[in-house]
């Protein structure tokens, strides 16, 4: 294995451990938007991260060059709706429509890829995306069947699902830009801007959502909130976007999607643990289906070229 295989190799467990991360922050968040609406949830988690690096990142800010600057807006331009829009659009579909519709970015990066970057995927790493995708709709069946999902989606499409979509597509293309952007930039400053950017559009959202009947501000300080607020912010923020932002670059956007699928597996899993929710019989079928996806990549794998 050479020296930029075992690279590469080392970046895709670190981002399977951040889907861990991740996948734990589902059940604490539900709880805490009990007593914190959404976007007074997102911009005290994100500020208060964004404070805590504020240390070790301000020596970055010297010398800043015009287009690091449009960097960083950039990737805080696509980072902001992946975190909101899912919440916001939970409020108006179900748990099941939103789960599938936010795991179609697998299916989107590839586009946002060809389409920013300029590269196709690897004829490997598009099966792959195509066993994931199919995977993810098994694990978004719950209870129910494969139709009864299809059928609710196509049938009772809302606002709700149009919200979830868009950050569906929004964090396709933060997958991509994401490569693009830590390439010329140091990880530090990208994740600083990720973090400053998503505060700021949270805190100018705020009121407008609340006179607008969108989502009415409401904060109820208690231990719950307390510690949903400990582990989003140093667990799943300042760490988890930390690394992702550090060593995406080391993975094809393509392949970084296929390991972020395996957030929802973690998530049922830890309900399953923690909250005993039952991991149906689908759930596991699906999980198994994603799993399969990323093993064929790594076995078939390909150094993925430009096509045009």
């Amino acid at each position: 294995m050479n020296r930029s295989r075992l690279m590469e190799f080392k970046a895709e467990l670190i981002l399977i451990l951040l889907t861990a991360i991740w996948g734990g922050t589902f059940a604490l968040i539900k709880g805490a938007l009990d007593y914190a609406s959404p976007l007074v949830f997102v911009s005290i988690r994100f500020g208060i991260a964004a404070l805590i690096l504020f240390p070790f990142v301000y020596k970055q800010f010297k010398g800043l060059t015009r287009q690091q600057i449009l960097d960083g807006l950039l990737i805080g331009w696509w980072f902001f709706p992946g975190f909101i829009l899912q919440t916001v659009g939970l409020q108006y579909t179900t748990a099941s429509k939103s789960a599938f519709i936010t795991g179609t970015f697998v299916i989107f990066t590839p586009i946002a890829q060809m389409v920013i970057m300029k590269k196709l995927p690897t004829l490997v790493n598009t099966i792959g995306i195509g066993i994931a995708g199919v995977g993810i709709l098994l694990l978004s069946s719950g209870d129910g069947d494969v139709v009864s999902v299809l059928s609710e989606l196509g049938s009772t499409f809302n606002f709700g699902d149009l919200l979830t979509l868009i950050c569906a597509m929004s964090f396709s293309i933060y997958i991509v830009y994401l490569d693009v952007v830590t390439k010329r930039n140091n990880y530090l400053y990208a994740t600083f801007s990720q973090l400053a950017f998503t505060t700021v559009a949270a805190l100018i959202l705020m009121p407008v959502f609340h006179f607008t009947g969108v989502e009415r501000v409401m904060f109820v300080l208690n231990n719950e909130l307390i510690f949903a607020f400990i582990y989003t912010i140093f667990f799943a923020t300042l760490f988890n976007i930390t690394m992702m932002t550090k060593y995406q670059k080391e993975v094809p956007p393509v392949k970084a999607a296929i390991l972020y699928s395996f957030e929802p597996i973690f998530a049922a899993l830890i309900a399953y643990l923690l909250l005993d929710e039952r991991f149906t019989t689908l759930g596991f079928i699906g999980a198994t289906i994603i799993f399969t996806g990323l093993i064929i990549t790594e076995v078939f794998r390909k150094e993925e070229t430009a096509d045009g």
